[in-house]
């Protein structure tokens, strides 16, 4: 389905209404449901009591009538009580984008947990953590998903893979009734790194106990000798006493390998939602005809040998529900003395290991490719006014219309435009306090950043060259490893210095360089830095308070370039903000009214 007619807002309100009235009549029929369960109880037992002197034929016809009948009942209350989970689920899904659409999204996974302590610029622009980019855009439900996004958050795919997922992403924003079907399976039982890891554990078992071609006939041949046993004690040709030694040593036998057994068991037990989830997004892969590269070869990759790996896994739910019995101490008695149920279930699941186990693991790896797709395909048709970036072959250039920050709301958001063309190449931005200016920066970043993962980004345009992106802005000091702020800030630094002395391919945001030190330090510094940069032909937007670092504009006119943002004020100390890129340097400073504004007496 596309949507072409309607807005997000309206496409989402929509579904909403319809999942609503869909789980209102859903829980009407639960409640006929009910009734008609208790009706199939109370009336064979009526029927019963008036039947049962002299009418056995009609008994036996009501039993059979009256258990039918409740089971096929039971049935239906089962499948309309998964139908309501289901819709609630899709109701949940679809409250959760009207809020986002609100620039509510707190509710969501905030990712923090995958923000290294180290990094060239997650802890800068805001990747991980409360109200961060990873916050806003993540609709990942499997843990394996989640981690791949947060990889291609910090480490900037090739540029052959992000026109890929760009062309895959597209296609998928134009199919919101596929993509909230996707999430909505994922939703009900989260696949985990932990169940990939006991299937993996499972595979790399050596055991080999089940997989000699006897074990298929001695399962197949086994029945036959309980089966006989009580065939013969029926005829009367064995007596009770001497079937209950036979069926005893049967017993026995049966359970010869239960430790074994347990074993295997161990590694797959309790794994059948996830593996359900599995196999219903699996399959939900396999259906589309899909146009886009990338989400051929992701649909490519779940079959085994031509054949859908949805249908493997539904056969591998079924052994592991059948394995299941084995938890029920009443009937598993009896199955393994008459069936051999523990060595035929583990029978199969080795044969199902045989034909699977070179591709089972990468079913995983399908699952997380294609959410991490469905991630961004929801941002881009949450966000159809935001462009995809071009990528240039020539290095370096930066070019971007109407850039902005994303996780600011549109309505609060001023754009800018910029340009950085060649290398070599310095933007020093001046400005006052709450100007911008790091804003700016993190804009800069934000969408350099979901560039280089096929994403579309906050600007009506953009051009750039494939880069790493490293920056230092949002400096802390370390108490556990008893570094200051400043000397934080001189290892970081020392970073970027290592990646332009190697000449590496990098996009740098610098803000207020060497702020812990005092002003003749950081003014010396920041220059010899910046000057560094420009010899070593690095590429740099750098913010800074420091209006004599303009002057290096007299002594590079090709290098470096001045731009500012200014405050306006009004009055005494009315400050007016526009939060617009200007050409040239700042004229207008704004410290010594904020300043007077707490409280701090400023004489001129």
């Amino acid at each position: 389905m596309t949507t072409n007619a309607l807005s997000p807002l309206q496409w989402y309100q929509q579904q909403l209404e319809q999942a609503n009235t869909a789980l209102h009549r859903l829980l009407q029929r639960k409640s006929r449901l009910g009734w008609i369960r208790l009706f199939c109880l109370l009336v064979p037992v009526a029927l019963l009591y008036i039947l049962i002197p002299g009418h056995a034929t009609a008994v036996i016809f009501v039993v059979i009538a009256g258990i039918s009948v409740f089971l096929y009942v039971v049935s239906q209350d089962m499948n309309n009580s998964r139908r309501i989970e289901y819709t609630q689920r899709d109701i949940a899904l679809l409250q959760s984008e009207l809020s986002v659409l609100n620039h509510e999204y707190s509710h969501l996974d905030d990712g923090k947990r995958f923000e290294p302590a180290v990094h060239p610029y997650a802890g800068d622009i805001d990747v991980f953590g409360a109200h961060s980019l990873y916050q806003y855009i993540n609709r990942c439900e499997s843990e394996q998903g989640k981690q791949l996004l947060a990889h291609h958050f910090l480490q900037p795919l090739p540029a052959e893979q992000v026109i890929a997922n760009q062309e895959a992403v597209r296609e998928l924003a134009q199919q919101p009734d596929w993509r909230l079907a996707l999430q909505n399976y994922g939703k009900s039982a989260q696949i985990s790194l932990v169940t990939q890891q006991r299937v993996q554990q499972w595979l790399n078992t050596s055991d080999m106990l089940f997989k000699r071609k006897t074990w298929k006939y001695i399962i197949q041949l086994y029945p036959l000798v309980p089966f006989a046993c009580v065939g013969l004690y029926l005829a009367g040709q064995l007596s009770f006493t001497l079937l209950t030694y036979c069926l005893f040593i049967l017993f026995i036998i049966s359970s010869a390998y239960t430790k074994k057994i347990n074993g295997i068991y161990s590694y797959i037990s309790r794994i059948v939602p996830e593996i359900s989830v599995l196999q219903l997004q699996l399959q939900h892969v396999e259906q589309p005809a899909w146009k886009a590269g990338a989400l051929k070869d992701i649909q490519s990759s779940s079959k085994v040998s031509g054949q859908p790996a949805s249908g493997a896994l539904l056969d591998l739910k079924h052994i592991l529900n059948r394995f299941d019995f084995r938890l029920n101490v009443m009937v598993m008695p009896f199955l393994n003395t008459f069936l051999l149920w523990d060595i035929r279930q583990a029978h199969a699941l080795q044969q199902w290991r045989q034909k699977n186990e070179a591709t089972v693991m990468d079913w995983f790896g399908t699952i997380a490719r294609i959410e991490v797709l469905h991630t961004l395909a929801t941002l881009h048709f949450n966000q159809p006014a935001w462009s995809f970036p071009t990528l240039s072959d020539r290095y370096f250039t930066f070019e971007a219309e109407e850039a902005g920050h994303p996780l600011i709301p549109a309505e609060k958001r001023v754009n800018n435009s910029c340009a950085i063309d060649g290398t070599g190449q310095i933007m020093l931005i001046t400005g006052s306090n709450m100007a911008g200016k790091s804003t700016f920066l993190r804009s800069l970043g934000v969408n350099t950043v979901l560039s280089m993962m096929g994403a579309p980004v906050c600007a009506s345009k953009l051009s750039l060259s494939p880069v790493h992106l490293i920056s230092s802005m949002r400096i802390a000091d370390n108490l556990a490893e008893n570094t200051s702020t400043f000397y934080a800030e001189l290892k970081k630094l020392q970073q970027i210095i290592t990646e332009v002395n190697q000449h590496a391919r990098v996009f740098i945001l610098l803000d207020e360089i060497l702020r812990g030190t005092n002003s003749l330090d950081r003014h010396t510094g920041s220059k010899a830095l910046i000057e560094q940069l420009i010899k070593e032909n690095a590429i740099a937007v750098v913010a800074t308070h420091d209006i004599a670092l303009s002057n290096l504009q007299q002594t590079h006119p090709t290098s470096l370039h001045n731009y500012h943002f200014d405050v306006q004020v009004a009055g005494e100390d009315d400050l007016y903000f526009d939060y617009k890129l200007k050409r040239g340097v700042c004229q207008s400073m704004n410290a010594s009214i904020l300043m007077k504004k707490i409280g701090i007496n400023i004489t001129t």
